[in-house]
């Protein structure tokens, strides 16, 4: 005779919720939310086309210009512990070595992108060349951060995204979009560095005056003058007290002081990746049948010319002296290459101030979702060079 057994209720909900956040802490441990989100985002937008655009119309400048500021400071809070006497990118022979990979990987996605156009006769597409050259830091950061954890490689790519965006930035600024400095936004950011530096000369070890009184100054700062807000924390962040990274152990951030820097660092990690879920959410949302010219160009800069640049540019440097981070060598450095190789979050921030609403730019935001296959080939590598997480599996 048989027997069978009836799960009460309450066992199978805990069941469910066990289920249910174990999910969670894997996708929160493994940085899936940005490409969930930006799954969702081209999913949506290709079965119910009218929604998702009124539903990304109205979140857009919320997600983009105000929480992506959380994700900027998070990063520039990683980057500047890395500098710092100690930190693994310390010495200019070190953080030099980066600076030179981005422009090799800038020249490397320009002349792949400009030859590409020249062989197709498309002139009109010849600006985007400053497309092809924006980094994409959210995929590329969260890549590299899933594959290694807390290890140099995240640091020495986060100096090779900011040095290209910075610069990119810049160029979108001068030639392509009005920047207007006015008295109003200098007073701002004036008094925004000023408390900064009266909060650090005083030793405030708390972040919460910095983000909450210098942050919002600079923010609307940045906002009259016409940069992206976005970045308001990133002049704000180098002012907190810092500690220099460990260069051979993996630091645990849950026993950091309260509302210590290294502790908004643990705390917002998970609040930042909810962000990047949004951004990824009501940026992604292309159409897949707008493809051209401009998508196979982009493609092709972002995915071969990038990150071979960035190699020869490295290799030349380590030939002429300079020297790579501890724990950081060429199989490292080819991962590296492949992560960077997806636009997303930059990318579509250049297309946007370059061309108007239109078939080149939707040509160049179909190719630059598609190039998150990047992301594809950057954990395939990983995976068969064994190193980050997989090195760590297989040597247990």
């Amino acid at each position: 005779m048989r027997s069978h057994t009836i799960a009460h209720p309450a066992l199978a909900a805990a069941r469910s919720s066990h289920g249910a956040a174990a999910l969670l802490r894997f996708s929160l441990e493994h940085y899936l939310w940005l490409p969930l989100g930006g799954l969702a985002g081209l999913v949506w937008a290709n079965t119910a086309a009218e929604p998702y655009f009124a539903f990304a119309q109205q979140l857009t400048f919320p997600v983009n210009a105000i929480g992506m500021a959380l994700f900027f400071a998070l990063i520039t809070q990683e980057i500047v512990e890395e500098i710092v006497p100690g930190g693994a990118l310390h010495t200019w022979r070190r953080w030099v070595v980066p600076m030179v990979g981005a422009l090799g990987g800038a020249l490397g996605a320009t002349a792949v992108y400009l030859g590409y156009v020249a062989i197709k006769h498309e002139a009109v597409l010849e600006q985007g060349w400053l497309v092809a050259c924006a980094f994409d830091i959210a995929f590329a950061y969260f890549v590299v951060k899933s594959i290694f954890k807390r290890h140099p490689a995240v640091s020495f790519l986060l100096v090779m995204a900011i040095a290209t965006n910075l610069t990119a930035l810049i160029v979108v600024g001068l030639w392509y979009q009005p920047v207007i400095i006015r008295p109003g936004g200098t007073v701002l950011m004036a008094a925004a560095l000023g408390l900064a530096v009266i909060f650090r000369r005083f030793k405030i070890h708390r972040f919460w005056p910095y983000l909450t009184i210098c942050g919002p100054l600079s923010w609307w700062a940045l906002y009259l003058d016409g940069f992206h807000p976005a970045l308001a924390l990133v002049p704000i962040v180098p002012f907190l007290p810092h500690q220099p990274r460990g260069v051979d152990t993996f630091d645990d951030l849950s026993d950091a002081r309260p509302d210590s820097p290294r502790r908004f660092e643990h705390e917002f990690s998970h609040a930042v990746q909810g962000v990047l879920f949004l951004f990824g959410l009501v940026n992604a949302g292309v159409l897949l049948h707008r493809y051209g010219t401009g998508t196979w160009a982009l493609l092709a800069a972002t995915l071969a010319g990038r990150p071979i640049g960035i190699l020869a540019a490295m290799g030349l440097a380590v030939w002429l002296g300079m020297r790579l981070p501890p724990r950081l060598h060429w199989r490292e450095m080819f991962v590296i290459a492949l992560a960077s190789s997806s636009g997303f979050t930059f990318t579509l921030f250049a297309a946007v101030a370059l061309y108007p609403v239109g078939p080149i730019l939707a040509e160049l935001k179909l190719g630059a979702v598609l190039s998150g296959v990047g992301v594809i080939a950057a954990f395939g590598a990983a995976r068969f060079l064994k190193v980050g997480r997989f090195a760590m599996k297989h040597a247990g």
